[in-house]
C-alpha cells in the first residue's frame, strides 16, 4: 500500500517523499497494543529523505502532519481535504512545513503517528472523525508508554490536532468546536496548546493496552455501536440503525465493578455502561454530561432496566444530557473502573470511541494530562 507524503515551502505542495507498507513490513496494522507483539518499526521517513528540517537549523518553521482518511464519511472527507488545500496552504504555508498523509486502511493512522512523533513533527492533525481522532490518540503511545522524539534533547513535545470532517465529530462538540475545517486551521495556526485526559483499556492481560480520548461504553451502547458501523454510508442515521438492530434480542446484565481499586460491587440488569473522558457519543448523545477531558476524571453513567420503551421515551434526555435525574441512571466520577461480567458469557460488548474493541472484562483508567492538544 503506498503512503505519499507531501510539504509546503513557502507556500506550494510538493512531493519529497514516498513509503509503502507492503505485507510483510514491520509497519503492519496493530489492532491492540500488545507489547509482547510489538517490535521496534523500520522508519517510514528515513534521514536521507525526512519530510521534516534540521533539528540544528535555526528556522522557525513548525513541521505539521495532516492524516487524511480519504474515505471517511463516505468519501467526503476526502473531497472536502482537497477542496481546503489552498486555504490551508495560504493560512500555514509562510511559517509551517505541510506533510498531508493519506491513511491507506484501518490502523494505518497510527503507524503514522508514530513515526511523525519520532522524527520531530510539531503536531500531528487528524483529519477526519472520530474514528481517524481514536487512531492517531493510539499513536501516541507504544508498549504501553508514550512515543518520544528520537532527539533526547528536544525541549518540546508532538501536539494533537484535529480538523473535523467525519459523521459524528463527537470529541469536537465536547471542546464547543463547529464542524468548521476553516475554523480549526485558525486554531492551528494560532498553535496554541492545552493539556488532555486520555483513558487506557486494559483487558485480561495487562500487557494489552488500547486508548481513547472521548467515550468507552459497556452492553447496548457498545453494540449499537458495532452495527452503527455498518451503516456509517447513511450518516448519522447509523446510529439509529445500529441502536434498533443491537434491540433484538438485548437482555440487560448483571455486572461487577471496582471503582478506583476498592471493593467489588453489584450492578444489576444493567443496560449500558459509559465511561465519559468527553461529554457525547452517538452522534451528538451527550452521554456523560459532566465529563471534561482536562479534569483527570471519568464520568461513569449506568443505565439500569431500560425497557425499549423508555429509548424512545427519554431519547430527547440522553441528548440533551439532562437524563442524570431520570430513574435508574447513576453517575460517579472515577479515575479507575473495572468491569467483569458475572455471567462469565463473554458476550458483553465493549467499544472506545467508537470502535469495537471485543468482550467484557476490561479496566479503565485515566492519564491526566497524557496529550498536549492544540486549542
Amino acid at each position: 500500500m503506498a503512503c505519499c507524503y507531501q510539504v509546503s515551502l513557502g507556500g506550494g505542495i510538493v512531493v519529497v517523499a514516498a513509503s509503502s507498507f507492503s505485507v510483510n513490513s514491520k509497519l503492519k496494522p496493530i489492532p491492540f497494543l500488545k507489547a509482547e507483539l510489538l517490535k521496534p518499526m523500520a522508519s517510514d521517513l528515513s534521514p536521507d529523505r525526512s519530510i521534516f528540517h534540521d533539528a540544528s537549523s535555526s528556522s522557525p518553521r513548525r513541521d505539521l502532519v495532516f492524516i487524511v482518511n480519504p474515505r471517511g464519511a463516505n468519501g467526503r472527507t476526502g473531497k472536502e481535504w482537497k477542496k481546503l488545500l489552498p486555504y490551508l496552504r495560504s493560512r500555514l504555508g509562510k511559517n509551517c512545513n505541510i506533510c498531508e498523509s493519506m491513511t491507506s486502511g484501518p490502523y494505518h493512522a497510527i503507524d503514522i503517528t508514530r513515526e511523525a512523533i519520532r522524527e520531530g513533527a510539531d503536531a500531528v492533525v487528524a483529519v477526519g472523525g472520530d474514528g481517524t481522532l481514536h487512531e492517531v490518540v493510539n499513536g501516541f503511545f507504544w508498549a504501553g508508554k508514550p512515543v518520544t522524539n528520537h532527539n533526547r534533547e528536544a525541549t518540546r513535545s508532538t501536539a494533537l490536532g484535529l480538523i473535523p470532517l467525519g459523521t459524528g465529530s463527537d470529541f469536537a462538540r465536547t471542546l464547543g468546536w463547529k464542524n468548521d475545517p476553516c475554523e480549526a486551521i485558525n486554531r492551528i495556526a494560532k498553535g496554541l496548546r492545552s493539556p488532555v485526559d486520555v483513558g487506557v483499556i486494559t483487558g485480561e492481560s495487562e500487557e494489552e493496552s488500547h486508548y481513547f480520548i472521548n467515550v468507552a461504553d459497556i452492553h447496548l451502547s457498545a453494540k449499537a455501536g458495532y452495527f452503527a458501523s455498518r451503516y456509517k454510508r447513511f450518516g448519522n442515521l447509523c446510529y439509529v440503525i445500529g441502536a434498533l438492530q443491537a434491540f433484538m434480542g438485548h437482555k440487560n446484565q448483571d455486572l461487577r465493578i471496582k471503582v478506583n481499586e476498592g471493593e467489588w460491587e453489584t450492578c444489576s440488569l444493567v443496560t449500558a455502561l459509559c465511561i465519559g473522558n468527553a461529554k457525547y457519543f452517538g452522534g451528538g448523545m451527550k452521554i456523560t454530561p459532566n465529563a471534561d477531558p482536562s479534569s483527570g476524571n471519568f464520568e461513569v453513567v449506568i443505565l439500569q432496566d431500560f425497557k425499549w420503551y423508555d429509548f424512545i421515551l427519554k431519547l430527547h434526555r440522553l441528548y440533551n444530557g439532562t437524563h442524570l435525574s431520570v430513574k435508574n441512571v447513576s453517575s460517579r466520577s472515577v479515575i479507575s473502573i473495572e468491569v467483569e461480567d458475572i455471567s462469565g458469557s463473554g458476550s458483553i460488548y465493549v467499544q472506545s470511541d467508537g470502535e469495537h474493541l471485543g468482550f467484557l472484562p476490561r479496566k479503565f483508567c485515566i492519564l491526566p494530562s497524557a496529550i498536549e492538544m492544540i486549542c
